[in-house]
């Protein structure tokens, strides 16, 4: 027996709701990706067309001094080792931390575990403020320390929710029971069972975690004092302020051509900055959206 599939026709209206939303996603498309394009063409163009606004969209007298006074700068290269320790430490931390306390909030027969998710879900609505974190970080010793970086903020609300909708789904009360019985503990069913069948809310955890730390800056700015232990985005912050200042002794053609370049390090430290992220993305994308849907529904 043969059977003729029919196609559809579109009526005018839906045709004319497509062109709509398509003239819509492509006037966001360009919103968005213009300031990434200028960004980019504005740090390989020379100091005097970025100053000039001759820069709009594509590079304007090719030039790299840019990005030859920032990686010149040896503070840049501290930063760059200092923040991609941050943020390993803090994302290993911050995992484990979120995945011990999420699991057991996604179990039935976890006694207490309404009183903990009210418990931390309060803390999304109440923050004591920064002059009491700031003395609870000074009480326990950690100031002007790496610690002060890792440990206050080990921990997210949302990514401990996420992540307990994840265990909550995707791993079934059978294969808890089915481990009890044959004698696995609960510490060897999650290292063993959980962790490999939680690959990619693990990614979305820690991706969401090191971007957190990659592009912070405030806490350093609070709790540290020594140069040494500057993350990044502080070294970027002190090199911008350097060069608007450094001019205040010298004539008005060197003021102005320190302020030129001022301008240009601009670009290229975003640039140097977003490069990790970058680099990261593409090797974590493939869980990111499957971690993102099963971690999302509720529970």
């Amino acid at each position: 027996m043969s059977s003729k599939q029919g196609t559809i026709k579109e009526s005018s209206n839906d045709r004319v709701f497509l062109t709509l939303i398509y003239i819509f996603l492509s006037l966001l498309m360009i919103v968005i990706l213009y300031p990434l394009v200028y960004i980019v063409s504005a740090s390989i163009s020379s100091p005097e067309a970025v100053t000039s606004g001759q820069v709009w969209l594509w590079p304007v007298d090719f030039s790299l001094e840019g990005y030859i006074e920032v990686f010149n700068n040896s503070d840049v290269i501290r930063g760059f080792r200092n923040s991609i320790l941050y943020t390993i430490g803090y994302t290993l931390i911050a995992v484990f931390l979120t995945v011990i306390f999420a699991y057991p909030l996604s179990r039935k027969n976890f006694y207490g575990k309404s009183f903990f998710m009210i418990f931390i879900l309060i803390t999304m609505l109440f923050y004591g403020g920064l002059i009491p974190e700031y003395l609870v970080v000074q009480q326990l010793g950690m100031l002007d320390t790496p610690w002060a970086i890792l440990i206050p903020k080990a921990m997210a609300v949302w990514q401990i929710i996420i992540a307990r909708t994840f265990f909550y789904t995707s791993i079934p009360e059978e294969l808890v029971e089915a481990s009890e019985m044959d004698g696995c503990s609960s510490i060897r069913f999650l290292w063993h069972v959980v962790l490999p069948l939680s690959k990619p809310i693990i990614a979305v955890l820690a991706l969401m975690y090191a971007v957190f730390q990659w592009n912070s800056y405030f806490d350093a700015m609070i709790f540290l004092r020594t140069e040494e232990l500057f993350p990044l985005q502080l070294e970027l912050r002190e090199i911008l302020i350097t060069q608007s200042e450094s001019g205040a002794n010298q004539d008005i053609a060197e003021q102005q051509k320190r302020q030129q370049l001022a301008n240009l390090m601009q670009y290229s430290l975003i640039v140097v900055s977003s490069i990790p992220v970058l680099i990261i993305y593409p090797f974590a994308q493939k869980y990111f959206v499957k971690g993102m849907l099963l971690g999302s529904v509720k529970g």
